[in-house]
């Protein structure tokens, strides 16, 4: 499948009901989520793989890797979210494990996979909300691909070191539309990194 063929899929994707700010519950771009799919996917890392969507929402990244072949399991806290996204699956007519799960709550997340793809949250609404993302990416997998805020690209290179490499990362924008009350603008641009962690082993 080419990019453009599988964005275009991705654009059918249907987003959350009810999005809760405080755990920022926004949908990842199609164009942002293809993009990065496609790359991880030209690296070897989806086709085939076992891949994991962590905080899947409503499985935008989880049914892209499923689509470009990969066994997928995606994993969110929120039912409602995991409720949408196995009605996407089921559009897509795609096979994907769903687990309900709270990333860094108290139990572990007992999966073990090759890839995690993951749009976690920058923390603008909880500090430091990235960082159980992090820890269990690199828990369950060797492999990372993940989007993070431009600015947080220091951090993410420090928290990591001695844990991870970032292999590379590629600069891109998060467009957000307005979506709750704090929003004054229709839409809100947001210079990101699509960044590619590989756990040391």
């Amino acid at each position: 499948m080419k990019l453009r063929q599988l964005e275009i899929q991705l654009q059918k994707i249907k987003g959350f009901d009810r999005p809760d700010a405080s755990f920022e519950q926004y949908m990842t771009p199609a164009t942002l989520a293809a993009r990065m799919l496609f790359h991880a996917n030209m690296n070897g890392d989806i086709d085939g793989a076992r891949v994991c969507d962590l905080g899947c929402g409503t499985g935008m990244l989880a049914v892209g890797a499923a689509l470009l072949g990969a066994e997928v399991t995606a994993v969110d806290f929120d039912p409602a979210a995991l409720a949408i996204a196995r009605e996407n699956a089921e559009v897509f007519d795609v096979e994907i494990t769903f687990i309900e799960h709270r990333v860094g709550g108290a139990a572990p997340l007992e999966v073990t996979v090759d890839t995690v793809v993951m749009n976690p949250p920058f923390g603008a609404q909880k500090e430091h909300a990235d960082r159980p993302f992090i820890d269990t990416a690199l828990a369950i997998a060797p492999t990372c691909y993940g989007i993070f805020n431009a600015g947080s690209i220091p951090f993410l290179s420090a928290y990591t070191k001695g844990r991870a490499r970032m292999v590379e990362k590629i600069a891109a924008s998060l467009v957000i539309p307005k979506q709750f009350a704090f929003h004054t603008k229709d839409s809100l641009e947001i210079p990101v990194e699509i960044v590619h962690l590989e756990r040391i082993e």
